[in-house]
């Protein structure tokens, strides 16, 4: 019998262990069939990269690494800015202009506007080499908005109450227990003027246009792609296959070989575009809009 264990110890082992860790190697397994690259080029370094700014912009964190990555990484020859935004908020939006305008002075980078390409989505790609629309997409929303909402009328219903101590007198701007002041109003409209002389000034510089004529292409007009291209906003009309043999031309690449977006980051973004828009409705801010 002993003769007989240590003939099937190879066997037997190995089966035990598979049994005793059964449930741990099929999640492995399933994670390993979910991830692994599906073909050779997947395997193989890619030299051009696309990059997805999608939904509203409220943090730009992560789009931010993913462009300096690009702009420092020497195999990476041009990258694509897929844009499908409404815009959002001011600070992150002026982040990715950023890192475009420093990615532009090391490699061509393309902004394909996919479905909209709307204020802080298009002040984010306004240092692009060049801005490619899709026929049917929206372009522009130059301007700036706050909004808030006066909760008096029901809170006084409800029976609702605010008690407030502060020191200084325009420290309870845009608190919704209460219409807001004359003189609170003028204080907004000073920094949303002010935010908005710079976006409408980048505009003017990146695109080679005349700021002392930005009622034409700002002032929050909406542009079909043809109205944007006629007035100086985008380069060229085109669907994504163009935008992105404009690239590899730019590039001077000859074998292309572009990056596939992992399914788990991309899982994750739809989920953070989804926490952003409820934070929103809950927590209004001053955006791009």
């Amino acid at each position: 019998m002993q003769l007989l264990k240590k003939i099937f110890l190879p066997i037997t082992v190995p089966m035990k262990f598979i049994q005793d860790h059964f449930k741990a190697m099929l999640f492995l397994l399933l994670l390993f069939l979910l991830f692994a690259p599906q073909d050779e080029q997947s395997l193989t370094s890619n030299n051009l990269q696309e990059i997805n700014l999608f939904g509203p912009i409220m943090n730009a964190t992560e789009i931010v690494t993913q462009i300096d990555e690009a702009t420092n990484n020497e195999h990476i020859k041009g990258v694509l800015l897929n844009v499908d935004s409404p815009g959002g908020a001011v600070a992150p939006s002026i982040e990715i202009a950023y890192a475009i305008k420093r990615l532009k002075k090391k490699k061509p980078v393309i902004a394909y506007a996919k479905g909209t390409m709307a204020s802080g989505s298009y002040y984010a790609s306004i240092w692009a080499d060049e801005i490619i629309a899709n026929p049917g997409s929206m372009v522009g929303s130059i301007g700036v908005i706050m909004e808030g909402t006066d909760l008096s009328g029901i809170m006084q219903k409800i029976g609702i109450k605010t008690q407030t101590v502060k020191a200084g007198k325009y420290k309870q701007i845009g608190t919704s227990d209460r219409a807001w002041t004359s003189f609170e109003v003028n204080e907004l409209n000073k920094v949303i003027q002010g935010t908005y002389d710079m976006f409408s000034k980048d505009v003017a510089d990146a695109r080679g246009l005349d700021i002392t004529q930005r009622d034409m292409f700002a002032n929050a007009h909406i542009f079909t792609a043809l109205q944007a291209k006629n007035i100086g906003l985008i380069d060229h009309l085109g669907v994504k296959y163009d935008a992105k043999n404009r690239l590899i031309q730019l590039s001077k690449v000859s074998k292309p070989v572009w990056n596939k977006e992992d399914k788990f980051d991309k899982f994750m973004k739809k989920l953070s575009a989804s926490t952003a828009v409820t934070l929103q409705t809950y927590f209004p801010s001053m955006v791009l809009k």
